[in-house]
């Protein structure tokens, strides 16, 4: 690949998604679910809860059609939930082929009432709604129901009622505000419930997702991290034959584990190239030449850039701006190593399954964030993306790095900014005295959290350093210090996130450490905001 190809590239990887992004080809030999995605808060949730259970499933937008589905050759299908009502005008439909497609269908919530709708039962909008947890009997357990308690809790979240289930349908259970919240139609294979099995706050959630994936569309629960890393390297294999792949690695969890993969396929046929553009938590750089030079034996350029990356970055506050001086300035250091490589034909990205939805799945889907690398890309390209993770979940790429042997500190190294801690200066420049302090002080917070373990049970646990300073006494004398911010969230997928409650001894701990190490900082605070309102990084 020639150096303008390999620049080309990564300039255009920064654009919007194409209508195409959602073209996620499923692993060989394995059975499949589609779920169709109808606009629900949980509809990702679905389809990690599906594979949670062994099963493959991918999330695809509700209008697709049947045709779609039908060349996927899926052994299920599962309607989402959704906000709308079924009757208000531009709500999602259901197209009536769906249900003729010979395989079982599980409608949940607006997937549940798009199918009474269609087929002849009675929907309508109720006096009030039923949102949260709800009363659950089971009056007719029926296959779908089968020997789970007559009585049951459950998570609600709507307003519009089945009141009759549709001509030929069993009506299995009713709920609180619920005279239908669950039916079925044994002969013709198609299921429905009003309430949410993927969430937590559905106890017996889980043994109706694996009854309908295993029983009843029988699914045989055999996808695994082991059958993924089998049906990659074939397909890696199959793709580059003896050609040069080039990966840029980040020492993130996403590009390691590609990068591991596409090793283990091809071996010396792939160079990664680290950039150490001075923005890394404190260690980082040395913890991944180490693992992937050292450990792995993969060719491997490693590069210090720091001085460069810093130059570019001199007088710059605006979060955009830094975003932009240090995607160019990659760019251009990524083309210079590039071209001592030799011609590679290939560029290794960790796309993962998450971006692809997020950075939205074509027409009518929306777009919560456009991420670096994913969509985009030109016609023209001079090279092939190798795109190994493109199909997984994060959860799924940790359990593909634990199997191919990373080093569990990187296989559950917390999510991490393209950018870096540059971005974690709010409001001033990142010279190289204040990403040393906010370096530091990050150090003292991952210490203190992985010494209580707590690093695992936290999806980001990070520090902000503010360009705002602070009176305080130290000493006997007055101090004008910076301000460390502590940001710490839980979460399953970073769609959503929720502010942890650490213990108030670990926070006194963090703090007081960070007061008297250094010498700079003269106040910790805590931020307490959930996602949404906020975001888990501040910029």
């Amino acid at each position: 690949m020639s150096t303008e190809g390999i620049v080309t590239a990564a300039t255009a990887a920064t654009e919007l998604v194409n209508e195409d992004v959602l073209d996620v080809e499923a692993p060989r030999s394995v059975d499949e679910v589609v779920v169709l995605d109808y606009g629900g808060q949980y509809s990702q949730l679905i389809a990690r809860r599906v594979r949670e259970l062994g099963v493959y499933s991918e999330l695809l937008p509700h209008h697709v059609g049947a045709e779609e589905v039908r060349r996927r050759k899926p052994k299920g299908l599962i309607l989402s939930g959704g906000p709308a009502s079924v009757y208000a005008p531009g709500a999602p439909a259901l197209d009536p082929e769906l249900l003729e497609l010979g395989i079982p269908v599980l409608g949940i919530c607006y997937g549940m009432q798009l199918i009474t709708l269609a087929l002849g039962g009675r929907v309508e909008g109720a006096e009030i709604g039923e949102f949260g947890r709800s009363e659950l009997t089971v009056r007719e357990p029926g296959r779908l129901l089968a020997d789970l308690p007559r009585e049951q809790k459950c998570w609600m979240s709507h307003r519009d009622t089945v009141y009759e289930a549709p001509p030929g349908f069993t009506a299995l259970a009713s709920s609180t505000a619920s005279p239908v919240a669950a039916l079925e139609n044994v002969e013709r294979d198609i299921y429905g419930i009003q309430y949410h099995p993927e969430v937590v706050h559905t106890p017996f959630g889980h043994e109706v997702l694996q009854r309908f994936l295993l029983d009843i569309c029988g699914c045989d629960g055999t996808w695994s991290a082991a059958s993924i890393v089998e049906d990659q390297i074939a397909r890696i294999r199959a793709q580059v034959g003896t050609g040069k792949v080039v990966c840029g690695l980040s020492g993130g969890v996403d590009s390691s584990v590609a990068a591991l993969l596409v090793h283990r396929a091809i071996g010396e046929q792939l160079t990664c190239v680290f950039v150490d553009h001075g923005l890394m938590r404190k260690n980082e750089g040395e913890q991944v030449i180490s693992a992937f030079r050292d450990r792995f034996q993969i060719p491997l350029v490693a590069v210090d850039a720091e001085e460069r990356f810093l130059t570019k970055l001199k007088g710059v506050t605006e979060p955009e701006a830094k975003r932009k001086a240090i995607g160019a300035e990659f760019i251009r250091v990524f083309e210079e190593e590039a071209a001592k490589i030799g011609d590679a034909n290939y560029l290794v990205q960790g796309t993962l399954y998450s971006d692809v939805i997020e950075s939205g799945g074509g027409t009518g889907a929306a777009t919560i964030k456009s991420h670096h690398n994913v969509g985009g890309l030109p016609d023209d390209l001079q090279f092939e993306l190798v795109e190994p993770l493109r199909a997984l979940f994060k959860d799924e790429v940790r359990a593909v790095g634990a199997e191919l042997g990373l080093d569990e500190r990187l296989v559950w190294r917390q999510p991490f900014p393209g950018p870096g801690l540059a971005i974690r200066i709010v409001g001033g420049e990142a010279t190289k005295d204040r990403l040393d302090l906010l370096r530091d002080a990050d150090y003292i917070f991952q210490d203190e959290i992985r010494k209580a373990g707590l690093y695992r049970d936290l999806w980001q646990s990070f520090c902000v350093l503010p360009d705002v300073r602070t009176v305080g006494v130290q000493g006997d004398e007055r101090t004008y210090g910076a301000v460390v911010v502590l940001r710490a969230v839980t979460s399953d997928d970073a769609m959503t996130a929720d502010w942890a409650r650490l213990p108030y001894d670990l926070l006194e701990q963090i703090a007081s450490r960070m007061i008297n190490e250094l010498r700079d900082v003269n106040r910790v605070v805590l931020d307490i905001t959930s996602k949404p309102p906020g975001t888990i990084e501040w910029e």
